[in-house]
């Protein structure tokens, strides 16, 4: 009988979706979509104290704009119903009483202070770090040190305590990683991680093992800074479920950025997102640029993540996300770390805004439009423009300088470009070329380009040394389409007066 795939994301709602947080749903998706399985968003948040509000919406929000949406969901619903580890709290009780009754856990009552005292008292040279672990324990306040009588009278009279794992000593863990492979770890270095805190919420290392189980979980597709704790929940699974019932783990490697792994610090220095999507902290009312705002396309997005640590097999970079689906292997994906690279994402973006048809992102266009007060026409000429410009913009807010003009008279000429190589006769050609267009019965590029070439000739000066100073009037910049095309797109009216404009910039 074949199982069907179930993999799962499990954000915390403390933040911002970094980019290695959405190249793991990704990794997700696609694998689930690829075999026909469930794609899980089941939102971690045991840690009331991180808790941010809004946090969760912006998780959705992103989501959905990278088109990556969850099966199940809190916002989805499901049949492992709820999603939200705050609303589980007493299903995990259970199994940490389970594991204290098996031996494999026990309560430690252990007061803050203790634990500084702890942390000081045994600190060496050679553990500058001390953990609560084997070598600890026994000298601690727990169920493994005080009488039976002494726990029962403690936990009646409501003395607040923990639920640890009892780590075992001179143990080899070893599992099989998707990525990895063979991965082992000595059980003497890892400490008695708390389980169930004192708020009667579990820590990630039970709420993970707990509900991968009860939500059939087949697949475990997390970020490689999770490798560590895996002895952990590798005992979890034996003691409470058997191994055999543990998803299959793929541990995936970092994103890095110029200074190590991606961060925001590298964003805010570089001047790239590490977000998908704008971020405001409430805490701090820190900002932080998202790829959607930055101009980047949801279809790019995606493509561009899936790369980053990914090995197609082929030559070929540019993938929708029904050829992703179709392509992707876990088994490609990279052991070492990924490095980000902005220049190359905003190639890729280039890519999809000239592979898309421009109504895919017209209204976003518009949106940027609106916010800089640029007037549109109909919407015909505006998806015209669009067609005409579009081979030229990396990121959708290139369209704001590269269409902008199509609307509006640039607000200013870059008259340093033309000064240099202006005089008289360039000022009478100009003149008469205003007059001549007064006079032109058809408005269509070639009558505009052959009354320019024919007085250039008349004139006696090269059509060349002519066709900068008509750009930066019309456009106000060194860039753009064909100067004719866009003289035919503005009309004749707007090309005279802009014409005009330069004229009088240009011989002050």
């Amino acid at each position: 009988m074949t199982i069907k795939v179930r993999v799962r994301f499990a954000p915390s709602p403390t933040g911002g979706l970094h980019l290695g947080g959405v190249r793991t749903v990704l990794y997700n998706y696609l694998f689930a979509k690829k075999h026909g399985g469930d794609f899980i968003l089941r939102i971690e948040d045991t840690d009331q104290t991180r808790f941010v509000e809004g946090a969760e919406k912006y998780i959705f929000d992103c989501l959905k704009w990278c088109g990556l949406e969850p099966d199940e969901s809190p916002l989805h619903g499901g049949p492992c119903q709820p999603y939200r580890q705050s609303e589980r709290k007493p299903t995990y009780l259970q199994y940490a009483l389970q594991l204290i009754e098996q031996g494999n856990a026990y309560y430690a009552f252990d007061t803050p202070e203790e634990l500084e005292k702890m942390r000081s008292d045994y600190k060496t040279a050679e553990n500058p770090s001390p953990q609560y672990d084997a070598r600890i324990r026994m000298k601690m306040s727990n169920s493994l040190t005080l009488p039976a009588q002494k726990v029962k009278e403690l936990i009646d009279a409501g003395t607040r305590y923990v639920i640890r794992i009892k780590m075992p000593e001179n143990e080899t863990i070893r599992f099989d990683d998707l990525i990895h492979h063979e991965v082992s770890f000595d059980s003497g270095l890892v400490d008695d991680k708390v389980l169930l805190k004192a708020d009667g919420m579990p820590t990630y290392h039970l709420a993970v093992v707990v509900d991968d189980y009860l939500m059939g979980i087949t697949h475990a597709f997390r970020g490689e800074e999770w490798l560590s704790s895996a002895p952990v929940h590798i005992l979890l699974w034996k003691y409470l479920f058997g191994l055999g019932n543990m998803p299959q783990w793929a541990h995936l490697p970092l994103i890095l950025g110029p200074s190590g792994k991606l961060s925001k610090r590298d964003g805010a220095k570089y001047g790239f997102p590490v977000f998908a999507m704008n971020w405001t902290d409430p805490r701090s009312n820190e900002f932080t640029e998202g790829f959607k705002e930055k101009g980047f396309l949801p279809e790019a997005f995606i493509n561009l993540l899936a790369m980053l640590g990914w090995n197609s097999g082929t030559e070929q970079e540019i993938f929708t996300k029904e050829e992703l689906i179709k392509n992707f292997s876990i088994e490609r994906v990279h052991k070492s770390g990924a490095k980000f690279d902005f220049e190359k994402a905003k190639w890729f973006n280039q890519e999809w805004i000239k592979k898309l048809p421009v109504t895919n992102y017209a209204d976003s266009v518009k949106e940027l439009f609106a916010a800089k007060n640029i007037p549109l026409k109909d919407d015909t000429y505006f998806i015209e423009v669009l067609e005409l410009v579009k081979d030229r913009c990396a990121l959708l807010t290139d369209f704001i300088e590269q269409a902008g003009y199509f609307f509006q008279a640039p607000a200013e000429l870059d008259a340093a470009s033309v000064m240099p190589k202006w005089n008289e006769s360039k000022k009478e050609f100009f003149d008469q070329y205003c007059q001549d267009l007064e006079q032109l019965n058809e408005w269509d590029v070639s009558s505009i380009e052959s009354l320019f070439k024919n007085l250039a000739t008349e004139k006696n000066i090269k059509p060349g040394e002519l066709q900068l100073p008509l750009r930066i009037m019309l456009v106000g910049g060194k860039f753009g389409p064909a100067v004719f095309e866009i003289a035919g797109m503005i009309g004749k009216v707007a090309t005279i007066e802009r014409i005009n404009k330069g004229l009088s910039i240009f011989t002050q």
